[in-house]
């Protein structure tokens, strides 16, 4: 038998992916499955997108330019011009095969092997991954369910930095938790990464969602980092387009952006079709995403007032994003998720939900606490939460055996 490499012995699963047999399972037996686990809107695509694709009169579909195709990063241009960000050309862009293909070469462009990042937790779960395969260690700052996961104090940043760290993370909105970072504590990871001449990775691709007239503040409002920062951004969730896998990697620094290009141009290409449905998507005056925004007020609104009127269950009300973070009244999230896949149904119905155990360094800390992805309708949602409620008594009831 082939060995298999320590790197991937060590790859950490998905905790949104992991339950998926159990799932499958599930439906081969004839059970409904409610997936509150993934990001996946059930939004329709913009029309302009999908009429692109239909409509393609290409003879032979070639390979995209390593950095993207000139059409695709003029629309992008244009797009963070209406943003405010009008120093910014097509030549900042790196096209990325989705958003997680951005964080990588954003990674392998800051870090060698044993190097540091810091991330408040909980974080997006695949960044566990995008550092394992590069063998670089995550170094974790918590943050609690009691401020609504607000961005721990500053000095606790500070308290990590090492001659290895080489970048600050945040998601901002931020997965799992939808939190929206304010100015005040984007202004202090600034300060922070010019002190120490390290890098802010500002993942952005919720930026459109954020809610109750509150507005994203990108990393790009404080020129003065310059050389210090990376703005990740996708088409995935903006326009749902999850499987068009459409990224992108901006910095202003050259010298960050030349170095990119060479991870760019080792993999060839960003995927044509997705740059074609990406550019089109971009042609909407804005009301696509002003009708998406309300939707999901919409939704989080009704999920979070129904989740914390279960008795036992904690759940901040999210700013951004389309996820909320809740904490569960069981002992263990994962068994939790397993037992409703595996032993329970409602009317024959259940529900899918991802353990937060995932979403942290330390998984003790997430381990009474899911995160639920609010991308189904109402009605929907409305009978997801009748099925936890119930669940949740039939678990305690069972525990008790």
């Amino acid at each position: 038998m082939p060995n298999i490499s320590n790197r991937a012995q060590h790859m950490p699963p998905s905790p949104v992916r992991k339950l998926v047999p159990y799932a499958l399972k599930a439906k081969q037996k004839g059970i409904k499955v409610y997936h509150l686990n993934i990001g996946q809107p059930d939004i329709e695509t913009p029309e302009t997108a999908l009429n692109a694709l239909k409509n393609i009169d290409l003879k032979v579909l070639e390979y995209a330019l390593s950095e993207g195709n000139i059409e695709y990063r003029n629309a992008l241009t244009t797009y963070y011009h209406s943003l405010g960000f009008s120093d910014l050309t097509p030549d900042n862009f790196i096209v990325t095969n989705g958003g997680s293909e951005a964080l990588n070469f954003a990674i392998s462009t800051l870090c060698d092997d044993g190097d540091e990042i810091i991330i408040p937790e909980p974080y997006y779960a695949n960044y566990n991954g995008f550092t394992s395969t590069f063998n670089v260690n995550i170094v974790a700052v918590p943050s609690t369910i009691d401020t609504g996961f607000a961005l721990p104090p500053i000095e606790e940043f500070e308290k990590k930095i090492t001659e290895k760290t080489r970048a600050i993370v945040i998601c901002n909105p931020g997965n799992p938790t939808g939190y929206l970072y304010t100015r005040e504590e984007l202004k202090q990871l600034a300060e922070l990464a010019l002190k120490y001449d390290i890098v802010i990775i500002s993942d952005e691709v919720y930026r459109e969602y954020v809610y109750d007239g509150k507005q994203q503040i990108s990393m790009f409002e404080f020129p003065e980092l310059s050389e210090n920062c990376i703005i990740i951004d996708s088409e995935s969730k903006r326009y749902s387009m999850c499987g068009v896998r459409i990224g992108c990697m901006i910095t202003r620094s050259k010298k960050i952006h030349d170095a990119a290009m060479l991870f760019a141009q080792a993999r060839l290409s960003p995927v044509l079709l997705g740059q074609i449905a990406a550019t089109a998507a971009h042609q909407n005056d804005g009301a696509y995403i002003r009708a998406v925004r309300e939707e999901y007020t919409h939704r989080r609104n009704i999920l979070v007032d129904l989740l914390n009127a279960i008795p036992g269950v904690i759940c901040p009300k999210p700013k951004g994003a389309f996820y909320c973070v809740a904490e569960l009244p069981v002992d263990d999230t994962e068994k939790f998720a397993q037992w409703l896949l595996e032993k329970y149904s409602s009317n024959n119905e259940t529900i899918m939900v991802a353990p937060a155990g995932g979403f942290y360094s330390n998984p003790e800390l997430g381990k009474k606490q899911v995160r639920i992805a609010y991308v189904l309708k109402e009605q929907d949602l409305r009978r997801s939460v009748q099925i936890l409620e119930s669940a949740l008594k039939q678990y305690k009831l069972e525990s008790h055996l």
